[in-house]
This record gives C-alpha cells, sequence and structure tokens, in this order.
C-alpha cells in the first residue's frame, strides 16, 4: 500500500504546482492579470490534462482581458486563446489522444496561458512534434485565418493577385507565404515607419511581391503597377478607415473584399461607385465562428488544414512571425511589449 500512495503523493505534488495568468475582472491586462496557483484534477470520462509549452500573446487575448472582444468567457479567467500543449494524461473514454501527443485548441477561451490544465478532447486537436514549438504555438489562429482567406472567397489560380493591408500583421505574413506557395502575387499595404526598408525586405524574404505604403496607395502612379500585375480579385481588410477605400479602387470587377479586423478603429467606407460600377462584393470574417460552425458540421474541414499548414511548416514554406520568447515569470514585460506599436515581434510566453 505503500507504493501507490508514495505515486498518488507525487501525483498532488506535480499538480499543485501549476500557474497561470488569472484575471477575476475585465481592464488593462497588466492591472488586473496575476500569476496565481492552479487547482488541476485528474481528467475524468472526455477530459484530457494538458502541460501547456507556449503560448503567444495576440491582440484578440488582449482584447478578451479588456472586456472589448465578441466573446468573453465567464469570470474569474485565465488569459491566453492559442498555443501548443503536450497531453500528460487522458480520461477513461478518451480516442483521439494519448500521453506524449502535442495539441493545440479548436476554439477560443480556453485559458492557455497557464503551465497546466484540464480540457475537452473535443476542444484540442493534434499536431506533429517534428515542427518547432513556436510554430505549433502560433498555428491556430493567424494561418488558420490566412488559409480561409486565400481557399474560400475566391477561386484564386498562379497568376492572380491579391492585395492587403495590415501586411506586417501575423495574418499579413501567412497570406505573403500561402499565396506564395500558391503563385498568387501579393500586393501589400503597410504604414510608413522609421525602418521601412527593413520591413520591406522581410516581407520581400518571405515571398511578398510588392511592398506599397498607405501614401503610395493614393497615389496616381499605382496604375503603372498594374501593367505588370493583374488587378487583385481578392482584398484583405485588417484596418478600415481610408486604407480599405484606397484598396477599392484598385479592386478588379467583380472582385470580393473580405474584412477581418479593423485596427484603425475607423469604419469601412465604401464608394456607391464600387458596388454599381465595380460589382464589387463584400464581406466579414472570424475564424472562431467558422470553426465553431465546422466543428459542428464536419470536423474533418479543420484537421485537413492544420494537416496542411504544418506541412507547409516542414518544408519550410510557412515561418511565423518574429517572435521574443519569454518565461511565464515576465509576463508584465510581455504585456507591455504586445501593446507597443510598430514593435513587430509576436511575444510568446514559454512554460
Amino acid at each position: 500500500m505503500w507504493l501507490p500512495g508514495l505515486n498518488l503523493l507525487r501525483r498532488q505534488l506535480s499538480t499543485a504546482a501549476a500557474r497561470g495568468l488569472v484575471y477575476e475582472r475585465h481592464g488593462e491586462p497588466a492591472q488586473v492579470l496575476r500569476l496565481q496557483s492552479l487547482k488541476v484534477s485528474s481528467p475524468t470520462d472526455y477530459e484530457v490534462r494538458v502541460k501547456m509549452l507556449a503560448a503567444p500573446i495576440n491582440p484578440s487575448d488582449i482584447n478578451m482581458v479588456q472586456g472589448t472582444y465578441a466573446l468573453l468567457p465567464q469570470l474569474p479567467a485565465v488569459g491566453g486563446n492559442e498555443g501548443v500543449g503536450v497531453v500528460a494524461e487522458v480520461g477513461a473514454h478518451v480516442s483521439s489522444f494519448r500521453s506524449g501527443d502535442w495539441v493545440i485548441p479548436v476554439d477560443t477561451g480556453l485559458g492557455t496561458w497557464r503551465t497546466e490544465g484540464v480540457f475537452n478532447e473535443d476542444a484540442l486537436v493534434r499536431v506533429p512534434s517534428d515542427i518547432s514549438v513556436v510554430g505549433a504555438a502560433t498555428l491556430s489562429v493567424n494561418p488558420c485565418t490566412a488559409y480561409r482567406l486565400l481557399s474560400d472567397y475566391e477561386t484564386l489560380r498562379p497568376g492572380d493577385s491579391v492585395i492587403q493591408n495590415a501586411s506586417n500583421s501575423s495574418v499579413g505574413q501567412a497570406v505573403i507565404q500561402l499565396a506564395a506557395s500558391l503563385g498568387i502575387t501579393t500586393i501589400n499595404i503597410v504604414r510608413d515607419r522609421t525602418e521601412l526598408q527593413s520591413l520591406v525586405h522581410r516581407l520581400h524574404e518571405l515571398g511578398a511581391d510588392h511592398v506599397i505604403t498607405e501614401d503610395q496607395l493614393r497615389k496616381p502612379e499605382m496604375k503603372d503597377l498594374f501593367k505588370t500585375c493583374p488587378r487583385p480579385r481578392l482584398a484583405l481588410n485588417c484596418v478600415g478607415g481610408k486604407s480599405t477605400t484606397e484598396m477599392l479602387r484598385h479592386l478588379a470587377y467583380g472582385g470580393t473584399m473580405v474584412t477581418y479586423g479593423g485596427m484603425a478603429k475607423q469604419p469601412v467606407t465604401v464608394p456607391v461607385s464600387a458596388l454599381i460600377f465595380k460589382n464589387v462584393k463584400l464581406c466579414g470574417f472570424w475564424v472562431t465562428q467558422w470553426k465553431r460552425d465546422r466543428h459542428q458540421i464536419d470536423r474533418e474541414e479543420i484537421t485537413k488544414m492544420i494537416r496542411d499548414l504544418c506541412d507547409l511548416i516542414r518544408r519550410g514554406k510557412l515561418v511565423p512571425p518574429p517572435c521574443t520568447q519569454r518565461p511565464l515569470d515576465d509576463f508584465a514585460q510581455a504585456l507591455c511589449d504586445a501593446q507597443t506599436p510598430f514593435l513587430s515581434r509576436k511575444q510568446i510566453l514559454i512554460m
């Protein structure tokens, strides 16, 4: 009886060490998040105990803590919606995973800024462990968004072109790489900045064909670009305001503009002429809702997307954005850097 008792004690000690970034009210992350001990029990039935390896800080994570996101968890809550972990223990009826598997969240709101947690089997999807930890940790939101934006709205073929703003964002960088792997030309809009040439060089290295500033987008010289490049059939908008209106001016007849973000916090203004004379289509996209819809209908579509993206990562065709890795204890600095304009480095919490 002594040995089983010792094993139980060891399990209790290991689970007692779990920690996470918890908030009990909404507000600025630096003010409301606290690193606290978390109680983690053994999984039951269809549950899985996961030891988190890494989790990024995304703008949507910040918005959720602030209380401005479309979906808000019940408080108190652990922050973070994305990350990768390794399965430590499975419940009696779990069939999808076994100990040692790497997993990432399917849905939002799991609370990934923690060292360990117990989640429902359906809330996770397996990823291969032969890709980088950072690549896996940043896979479930931005690359999935880019994949769907390029797949679901226009039938794009090699030689077609796409125009996008916020091109240096994580989604923008994923769009550049996925488009390059498909032979699709990208016209990439960025805000002017002090280190513009360095940014332009980095985007070209990822596979960007054209990188222009918002000011250049408004100039008459833009028409010269389309002497060698077809007008885009797809416009991807993450900014709003004037940037969006200017993109619409260059969209091909019958093209589609998809809005998936609103960084400028300004409305999307659409000229009547674009609707009447160019017959453009306007759509919105939210990857969380897309996953929820497919999860209920056909989960295979989600797993196929993850397989495709992991294959691109293995082949070196899809790399994560520049990152700064910080231990969980340094969360305050990571949060500060994640909210610093023009820093252009994803903050990753390493557990």
